[in-house]
């Protein structure tokens, strides 16, 4: 049996103490500090003797297992007799200030340097650490000879006190591959079910990306995560990561993993939480003076990982702050190092895609590991995608720090004038000229504010603004990398904002390429979605290729529990606006709810076309004896939305099963319809699981068209030099998916039954129908007149099956 571990995540779990202290770390190091632009510079000055990017393996035989260490050197330079391990590390921070190499990466170096003089049976190696300053370019080495005695020696240390963790994980495989060796399917297939799961498993065999259409119903969740778990328990591969965008769906992803550890399965499942809300202090301020869980963390928090390592197989947000606090460690922090000893982790989106913060534990290095990439709701990622990888500056942030420095003479002014002048030259081009070919004057004169600021925070521990300069400091280095990815993916823009602000934003239209270097990180990929129509647009802006697969799962749901309706004489086109429309609407409205007393959401396509049409429905055919109506706010809190969904929860079926029929008896006569007036897109529009009764309709209003802007005609503008249709892919595919969100909430298990009713006539031109899903078979076109008959129909006809 093998045992994998890189040397970095080695050095750094077995050497590290100390504080955690966030005022010196950041964004923009985080992300360079391992290469890119530096590297590649610094390799290519040196000649033939240099050897670039060189992978390096060692085995270390334990008896029962063997450790395999590897790494990536990024140069060994050989002069005659001499090898030289060279260790690059960029930092922008001002190079008089590093006096010695930071201990971990020479311990990397190190490890590098034992490797090769075991291979090559040398009796020394030298290794030379290179620190370069990422905005001056200027380079200062640390250079010195190791005895193969000494290098050994060190690793031997190493090796010894990370044997007992060698040892745990050895003889935990041999559990869960049991574990996994006997577990069955917990529930019978639905139509279509296993075979999803064959297709999992056989992309996991191949290395490939898949992409899944998988209807409400599918069981999308189980039908991935179980054959994953097989895969592993095969040694196809050793971690999950089960990737969401919501905390919804993350519930869902833990329910399963419950689901099968009660069946029998041995899995170290984490859930990794967002700091904010797992610190344990009312403000996050990850400094050693202000929270006594950052002060000597490192010395501590390996006593507390292999506490909870040995006694949980859930490490979930309730049992790591519970052992964190009990151990004066922080609960975030030690969560990130659970994951180097856990099966499967369930995380956002950010943890595998965001350069800033990406587990480095795992992707740093940009290297393939042996991981599966579980992503649910994967239509999400086209936007969140765009959003990570691109940046933006605003001429006024500058002016405001400008303002705030001046009481403190700072010396950055003059590097701030500098930045202001090149923005406020692009200002004058904006009306004109809104995609500059040339902001390299900008970038550069960013870049000396950028260094200004480093030195000064270096300097300058306790200035009184030494927050404000930081926050600025970390976003003009956001900026700075991303300039530095520019490529025929992005397109640089200006605008004048509503506020009347400028700003210059370096804009993602398609993060394929980047979205596909993270996947390419695992072994294989499953992307799913019950709204990933049409399927080739989302493969294409979500990094697959022409070898990847993809598939539509069956549904186990019948047509025939839900009514699809097409309202064929209203929508909500912006020349067709008018009092009469918002009446007509609100006249559907009244058609749908009047087939059924019942819980019902009302998407619109903004809070302003939502309060017209829910005057119109209050003005005209609101009923307070007989309808309830609640209203989605603008900004509503946690709180708020639970308020909101708790309306359509308090149902018969939620209460005692003794109770249940003499409620049921009151409610015949008592109870009130419920309508929800929602914004499409929004909150309650994707990613609630309102089931049974709790949800019996939903009134969709428009195609759900984001709204047009600058930013939304650059990308029809890109998309259409490609060769591509540019408004489906800036506008029609996009609102499209928010309908079928929206559509999506009303039927949720077999037993459910309801009705949707899609208010445009533009549903029933063929470029809209070609997106609908296979399950959308028989849409009927309804006027206003003959809406309600077509309503009361569908019911009678669900009451008469039901006998």
């Amino acid at each position: 049996m093998t045992i994998k571990v890189s040397v970095r995540n080695l050095v750094e779990f077995i050497l590290r103490d100390g504080d955690i202290d966030n005022r010196y770390a950041g964004a923009r190091e985080d992300a360079m500090q391992e290469g890119s632009r530096i590297h590649r510079m610094i390799q290519k000055r040196m000649g033939i003797e240099y050897e670039a990017e060189v992978p390096l393996k060692f085995h270390v035989d334990c008896g029962n297992y063997v450790i395999d260490i590897e790494g990536r050197a990024d140069g060994i330079i050989r002069r005659n007799d001499l090898v030289v391990v060279d260790e690059i590390k960029g930092t922008y921070r001002d190079l008089k200030y590093i006096t010695a190499p930071v201990p971990v990466h020479l311990a990397q170096a190190k490890c590098y340097a034992y490797f090769i003089a075991c291979a090559e049976d040398l009796d020394a190696v030298d290794v030379r650490m290179t620190y370069c300053n990422m905005d001056t370019e200027e380079i200062k080495y640390f250079q010195d000879k190791y005895p193969r005695e000494q290098l050994q020696e060190f690793f031997d240390h190493l090796m010894r006190e990370y044997r007992k963790w060698a040892d745990f994980e050895y003889e935990w495989k041999q559990v869960r591959r049991a574990s996994i060796r006997n577990l069955l399917f917990p529930f019978a297939y639905r139509e279509g079910q296993k075979e999803l799961a064959g297709h999992v498993y056989q992309t996991i065999c191949h290395k490939k990306k898949l992409f899944i259409q998988a209807p409400t119903g599918v069981g999308k969740t189980i039908s991935t995560v179980y054959p994953a778990l097989k895969a592993i328990g095969e040694d196809k591969a050793e971690k999950i990561f089960y990737l969401t965008a919501k905390t919804i769906t993350r519930t869902v992803a833990e329910d399963t993993f419950a689901l099968l550890q009660k069946n029998g399965l041995r899995c170290k499942s984490l859930t990794l939480t967002a700091k904010e809300k797992i610190c344990p202090l009312e403000e996050t301020d990850c400094d050693p003076e202000h929270c006594p869980y950052a002060k000597g963390h490192y010395a501590r928090v390996n006593d507390a990982i292999y506490e909870l390592l040995t006694e949980e197989d859930v490490f979930d947000r309730s049992i790591i702050t519970e052992i964190a606090l009990k151990h004066e460690v922080c609960p975030f922090e030690m969560s990130l190092d659970m994951s180097l000893f856990s099966d499967a982790i369930i995380c956002d989106y950010n943890y595998l895609f965001d350069p800033y913060v990406h587990l480095k534990r795992f992707f740093a290095e940009g290297v393939k590991g042996p991981y599966l990439f579980l992503i649910d709701e994967a239509h999400n990622l086209v936007e969140r995608g765009r959003e990570m990888y691109s940046a933006q500056m605003v001429k006024e942030d500058f002016l405001e720090l400008k303002k705030l420095l001046k009481p403190h003479h700072t010396g950055l002014e003059k590097y701030i004038d500098r930045c202001n002048k090149e923005l406020l030259a692009l200002k004058k081009q904006c009306d004109e000229n809104d995609i500059p070919e040339m902001t390299g004057g900008f970038a550069l004169a960013l870049t000396r504010l950028h260094g200004a600021m480093n030195t000064y925070l270096e300097e300058h521990e306790d200035c009184p603004v030494r927050k404000e300069i930081l926050d600025f400091y970390f976003q003009a280095g956001r900026y700075l990398d991303v300039n530095e990815r520019i490529d025929e993916n992005y397109i640089t823009y200006t605008k004048l904002q509503e506020d009347g602000s400028f700003c210059i934003r370096q804009f993602c239209v398609d993060p394929s390429k980047r979205l596909g270097e993270c996947m390419n990180q695992g072994i294989a990929t499953m992307l799913f979605s019950a709204t990933f129509l049409p399927i080739r647009y989302y493969k294409q802006l979500l990094g697959g290729t022409d070898e990847d697969f993809e598939v539509y799962a069956k549904t186990a749901f019948a047509p025939d529990q839900m009514k699809l309706l097409i309202g064929r004489d209203v929508t909500s086109r912006y020349t067709r606006r008018n009092e009469m429309e918002y009446r007509n609407i609100a006249s559907y409205i009244h058609s749908v709810v009047s087939g059924k007393c019942g819980n019902y959401m009302v998407f619109c396509p903004s809070h302003q076309f939502l309060d017209r049409v829910y005057e119109a429905y209050l003005t005209y055919f609101y009923d307070p004896e007989k309808v309830e109506c609640i209203v989605q706010s603008d900004h509503m809190n946690e709180e708020a939305r639970e308020q909101f969904l708790s309306r359509f929860r308090e149902t018969p079926q939620d209460v005692p099963s003794d109770l249940s029929e003499k409620i049921c008896m009151e409610i015949e006569v008592e109870s009130k319809c419920v309508v929800g007036f929602c914004v499409l897109g929004g909150i309650f529009s994707e990613g609630i699981d309102l089931k049974g009764e709790a949800l019996i309709g939903a009134v969709i209003v428009g195609t759900g068209l984001p709204q047009v802007c600058r930013e939304r005609d650059i990308l029809q503008e890109y998309f259409e030099k490609q060769g591509k249709d540019g408004f489906d892919y800036a506008y029609r595919y996009p609102g499209m998916n928010k309908v079928l969100q929206a559509a999506g909430r009303v039927i949720r298990t077999v037993d459910d039954r309801g009705v949707i009713a899609l208010l445009d006539d533009r549903f029933l031109l063929a470029s809209y129908k070609k997106m609908f899903p296979r399950e959308w078979e028989h849409p009927e076109s309804v006027s206003l007149e003959h809406c309600q008959h077509s309503v009361e129909a569908f019911w009678r006809n669900m009451d008469i099956s039901s006998l």
